[in-house]
This record gives structure tokens, sequence and C-alpha cells, in this order.
């Protein structure tokens, strides 16, 4: 359990990732909770009020468990070349990008590709900005790297990012795009008429009312020719010129999932996996360099990849692969085997 050169055993090393990890809290904290542990100081007064107040024997710092949080993104990088190669792999995959603000102001975005069947996250990058081309092109490059077979992609839920399709229409020319229903539903918000000096307030509620459940049928459509025939009485609708041009454009793509071929397709973006990610990452403010955040990003990917969804699904949110993980939906369970042996902690 010695690790050469630290202060500290192996067992701490992966208590620190492990909490910092898979409770979402902040470097200091992990920091503070491990100290109280270790050395039966700070919090641990707190938890045993009766017990004589000891001399501070740990002094773990949070810059300590970045340092070994940071060894275990080398790791986790150096291992992207057939991280995943042999998989089963799906034909579908979603795509999605979250800007984070590192140190000094700068502005930097995660992307991130998604196996839509099995969850399985490919390995992320971190780029400048997510209008170029160059990005979501080194986004699929380092995907292949770590087993993906481009040439078994058929379809891409992602939102409106002209880059992405753009790449996809010159590079990946047989692969559809089917643009996510949330963002749609977004940019539509915006076109809904709101009450003016002219319209009383229950009339102009009235009309968006009326809209919206045109909205609905068309992008909710069990068909696309019963998509037509709703976009053809928003067309007629007195407000809803504006809205039947925007869904007139993006009407193949919205409805991608109709068919045959894409039975299954995803219809919404995967952004629920960043409710895990800001957790950890604090939005990048933890990270000094944009390449100790793509690090982190790596490291959090194979931390996903290895970690069982819940068995009960909640209010909000069920598990299409409930108590397995995304390796073992994948066909390739992890067994005894978890993250942090991975990434050789």
């Amino acid at each position: 359990m010695l690790v050469p050169g630290s202060w500290y055993g192996q067992d701490v090393h992966r208590c620190a990732i492990d909490l910092w990890q898979h409770t979402g809290t902040s470097l200091r904290r992990t920091a503070e909770w491990l100290r109280s542990i270790l050395g039966k100081q700070e919090r641990w007064q707190k938890w045993h009020p009766l017990e004589e107040e000891r001399e501070r024997t740990c002094y773990l710092a949070a810059s300590t468990v970045h340092r070994w949080l940071d060894e275990a993104g080398e790791e986790a990088r150096e291992s992207v070349g057939g991280q995943l190669e042999g998989l089963a792999q799906g034909k579908q995959l979603g795509t999605d990008g979250l800007w984070a603000r590192l140190r000094g102001g700068k502005e930097r975005v995660v992307l991130m590709l998604v196996d839509s069947v099995s969850g399985l996250i490919w390995p992320p990058i971190v780029a400048a900005r997510e209008g170029s081309r160059k990005s979501w092109q080194r986004l699929f490059e380092r995907a292949a790297e770590a087993g993906l077979s481009l040439e078994a992609i058929e379809a891409v839920t992602s939102d409106g990012a002209n880059a992405l399709r753009g790449y996809l229409q010159e590079v990946l020319s047989w692969v559809h795009q089917q643009r996510c229903v949330w963002h749609l539903w977004q940019n539509l918000s915006k076109k809904l008429p709101s009450p003016s000096e002219e319209e009383k307030e229950g009339e102009c509620d009235q009309v968006r009312e009326e809209l919206v459940t045109l909205i609905h049928g068309v992008l909710d459509a069990a068909s696309y020719e019963e998509a037509e025939v709703y976009l053809a009485s928003l067309k007629a609708h007195r407000s809803g010129e504006k809205i039947w041009k925007f869904l007139n454009v993006h009407l193949d793509a919205a409805l991608m999932h109709l068919l045959d071929c894409h039975q299954g397709l995803i219809r919404v973006s995967p952004e629920w996996y960043w409710r895990d990610f800001r957790q950890r990452l604090s939005h990048g403010r933890n990270h000094g360099s944009e390449e100790r955040q793509e690090r982190a990003a790596l490291v959090w990917a194979i931390y996903h990849n290895f970690t069982p969804a819940q068995r009960r699904s909640d209010h909000k949110r069920h598990y299409r692969h409930p108590g397995q993980s995304p390796l073992e939906a994948a066909g390739h369970p992890p067994k005894e085997i978890t993250y942090l042996d991975a990434l050789g902690v």
C-alpha cells in the first residue's frame, strides 16, 4: 500500500480521488474530510464531542489532492489509444459541449461523444470553441483512436452547432444529424407572441396555447405525413408564420428518428451527463490550464463508464440499464475491476 515518494499510502490516494469523483465535493472539502479522519481532528471533534482534542497530525492539502487527480488524468490520457476497442458499438451517438471558465478568465468547452444505446462515453476533448470544424474533427478522431468505428455510425443527435453539421457533411457524409428537440423548443419559445399594448393578456395566452399545441403536433408526430399536416396548420395560423419558417427549415433534422433505419434514436442531446461533471469540476475553475481540464474530463469519463446506474428510477429520471454500468451494457462487465484500478491509482 506504500506509494513511492508520498507521505500517504495507496488507500489514502484512492479514497481522495473517489471522494472527489463520487460525491461531487470540492478539493478543499475532500482534503478537510480526509484530514479529519486520518488525524482525528477538525470535523472529527464534531462527531466525537466528548473526546479530548488531539494534536494535529495530518496536513493533507487540497493542492496535494489536485496533484493526485492530475496524475490519474495523465494515466487516462496515456490509455486513450485502444481504450474501448472491442466493445459492442451502437450505430447512433449523441454529442454535446459544456463551457467552463478557467483561471485567468479563459473559457474552454468540453466536447463529449456518447453511445446512445449503452451510455458509454468516448474520451472527451477540451477545445477553445465549438464553432470550429477542427474541434469536432478532433473529438471524432480521438473516439476513433479509442476504438470507435466511424464507418459504422449512422446518426448523431446534437444541438444546432453549424460546425458539427459542416464536419459531418464534409467528412462523414453518410451520417444523419438528429436535431435536439429540447434546443428546438428553446429557440421556438423566443418566437411565441408576447402581450402588447393592443392585445389583451388573455387573448395572447390563447394564441400561445394554440401555437404550442401545433408545435407539439409537428415535433411529436408519429409520421412525417402527420407532421406536414400540423406544419400546414402553423402556416395558416395568423401568428404562426415565424414558427412555420423555422420548423420548415429544420423539419427533416427534427424528424430523423422516424426513419426505419433510426428506430430508437434519442431525440435529446446527452446534456444530463453534465450534471455530475459540473459538480466535480466546479465549471473548470479548479483547473488552471486547458490540459489539466482535459485530463480531469478523461478521468470523469472513465469513472462514468465503470459506474452502474441506480436500480430504482427517480420521479424525473429513468435509467435505460438499471443496475448496469455502460461497460456492462456494452458487453464487457468490469466485474471486480474498478475505475481506480483502470487509472492505476
